[in-house]
């Protein structure tokens, strides 16, 4: 029996995939961290049997929990936590914290937009903000007796993935924003977020 012999591929081959995965993430099918890593699969690709690997089992429909859309989160004298699968509405969320602290995991976030904006305000609180490895994020806003730390793992941008833009206005408030490997979580998130490490 002959096996085929692997074709070599182009650069337009690649960005075919890419369209494809970045429409499959929009549909709900694939997270932002899933898009990630197969996005930079199908860019390390060589060969057609390579980049025929990068798109396998991609589900045909959205998933559960594809369907819950938010665009604002507002946390007053509380803690809220959004993370999971959730789709933000065009690309924009907006946030508002007084007295309490907003945790926003992007990893799981499904969008099909080539721009993520999130836009708020953190009086006397907390925000943090997390995105897979290889995504670029750019943090800006007022910053007023407050701290803001923008901690990217140094890896190459992944071709295709959004830029997310954090514009924030903080008073007497923390802000971070930083990158997780795909598949961290359980103790090592734990001690990444309560210890800092």
């Amino acid at each position: 029996m002959v096996l085929p012999v692997p074709a070599p591929i182009s650069d337009g081959d690649r960005e075919r995939v890419s369209e494809l995965l970045q429409q499959a993430c929009g549909d709900g099918r694939i997270t932002l961290e899933e898009f990630s890593v197969r996005v930079g699969a199908a860019w390390a690709a060589s060969t057609d049997v390579e980049l025929a690997r990068v798109t396998e089992g991609l589900a045909p429909t959205p998933v559960v929990g594809a369907a819950r859309t938010v665009d604002r989160v507002v946390t007053v004298f509380s803690q809220r936590k959004r993370r999971g699968r959730w789709r933000l509405r065009s690309g924009r969320l907006s946030t508002f914290t007084l007295f309490g602290g907003t945790h926003l995991d992007l990893r799981d976030v499904i969008t099909g937009e080539d721009e993520i904006e999130i836009e708020g305000t953190c009086l006397f609180g907390e925000l943090k903000v997390i995105v897979p490895e290889g995504v670029e994020v750019e943090l800006s806003g007022t910053s007023a007796l407050s701290s803001e730390e923008l901690r990217l793992a140094a890896v190459p941008r992944l071709p295709g993935t959004p830029i997310i833009r954090v514009r924030v206005n903080a008073w007497f408030s923390s802000v971070e924003v930083k990158s997780r490997r795909p598949g961290d979580g359980g103790v090592r998130e734990w001690v990444a977020d309560n210890l800092g490490l």
